[in-house]
């Protein structure tokens, strides 16, 4: 008799979730707890694991199809045999999880390249933009090294194929036709595609209008010289990272400075909660961290307990969580306050909207070289401009604007965090 591979429970309040992605295909060979299917609830995502070894008979949900948890999903024969030969027998699930392979990618492609290719047209692993990009440019997109959760091909591993192929046949004189070139190769049609919303995206879009509608939202701005941050860096992060193994990034350093400011303005830690403003005398510090699914906030908690090297290493293991599609609803639950990031996509200056229930959200943004005046003289310094966005209810524009001071004050001279003045 079958087995089973059922959906299991992520979470108290979670009843239904949709099937993401199939990681294996009926006929395919499973061991126990190989990842067989992606799920996908509102708040984050989960692999499910085979419950045993076998062959699965029956997938019951295609990708997109809302189920409920303890439903059934699909039929895992326990009593097929493994197949024979090992390494030899498995080519679906190589093709499936290619992550871990990357590196040999391209080599072991061409002898397989005929399978991939008959298959590729309904391969879940192929996002449709993916697949429309490469139809376009004539590439086999079974052929692309995937760089997406769960071994996905996403449009941009195919526009970086395509790019990688072109490149040695052209000389680096002729980059700037090159550049004109696709415009002539459309040949006219046009196409649209509907895709299903995620719950993750409806909960993001349902968060973002609630914020914009229920809170009375203005945003601050001023400027951080980051000279000193720079300097200590390049002084001190290579020592930082041979003693504990992680790099000395910025975010610890605004971290470290936004819990000094929410210490002298417990209102921006604050929440209203059924007609009361509930002050909060620990920091959970949500960090925004953008994946293929979505942009999510996993929260360090108990932030003013930890060191610089502990803040370091807490937010890129939740970024890797993130990026491998782990995350937890422990992981995303809670934050009293957030930190966006823009800056590492090359944003100059956002208004950055606030995380429900939370009051307010620090806004990054790139670090650039401009001139400002220092002692009479213009120099050039490295210089970030940063956002505040927070709910006028229950913070005054004194506080803001005296909360984003602190904060310049504290990256601008880091000291002041250590003797705490």
């Amino acid at each position: 008799m079958p087995t089973d591979l059922k959906v299991p429970s992520a979470g108290e309040s979670v009843t239904t979730v949709q099937i993401g992605n199939w990681l294996k295909k009926e006929g395919d060979y499973v061991r126990a707890d190989e990842s067989v299917v992606e799920l996908e609830t509102d708040k984050a995502g989960m692999d499910v694991p085979a419950p045993v070894s076998g062959r699965i008979t029956k997938l019951l949900a295609p990708a997109g199809t809302q189920v409920k948890v303890g439903d059934v999903i699909a039929h895992i024969d326990e009593s097929a045999a493994a197949p024979a030969g090992g390494a030899a027998a498995s080519p679906a699930p190589a093709a499936a999880k290619p992550a871990p392979t990357a590196a040999s990618a391209p080599a072991a492609s061409a002898p397989a390249a005929p399978a991939p290719a008959a298959a590729a047209p309904g391969d879940p692993r192929i996002m449709p933009a993916a697949r429309r990009v490469a139809a376009e440019a004539g590439v086999d997109p079974a052929q692309v090294p995937a760089t997406g959760p769960g071994g996905r091909v996403l449009k941009e591993d195919v526009q970086r194929f395509v790019s990688e192929q072109k490149t040695p046949a052209r000389p680096a004189a002729s980059a700037p036709a090159a550049s004109a070139a696709p415009s002539p190769s459309y040949t006219g049609e046009r196409h649209e595609e509907a895709v299903p919303m995620t719950p993750l995206r409806k909960k993001i879009a349902e968060r973002l209008v609630q914020a914009n509608t229920q809170a009375a939202l203005l945003t601050t701005f001023n400027e951080i010289d980051m000279g000193a941050v720079l300097d200590l860096r390049k002084q001190r992060g290579e020592s930082f990272e041979k003693r504990y193994g992680v790099k000395l990034g910025f975010m610890s350093f605004f971290v470290k400075a936004a819990i000094d400011a929410l210490r002298s303005f417990p209102a921006v830690n604050a929440e209203i909660r059924d007609g009361h403003i509930v002050y909060k005398d620990y920091y959970d510090i949500s960090v925004a961290v953008s994946t293929e699914r979505g942009l999510v906030t996993p929260v360090v908690r108990n932030a003013e307990r930890m060191s610089f090297a502990e803040v370091e290493k807490a937010i890129n293991a939740l970024a890797q969580k993130a990026r491998e599609n782990k995350l937890t609803l422990d992981d995303l639950q809670g934050g009293t306050f957030t930190i966006s990031n823009g800056g590492v996509f090359g944003s100059l200056m956002s208004t950055p909207i606030v995380n429900p229930p939370q009051s307010a959200i620090l806004g990054l943004h790139a670090t650039q070289e401009r001139p400002v005046v220092r002692d009479g003289q213009i120099v050039i310094r490295s210089m970030m401009y940063v956002a505040l966005t927070y709910d006028h209810r229950i913070i005054d524009g004194r506080e803001s604007v005296s909360f984003l001071k602190r904060i310049k004050e504290c990256i601008e001279d880091p000291t002041r965090m250590l003797i705490e003045v």
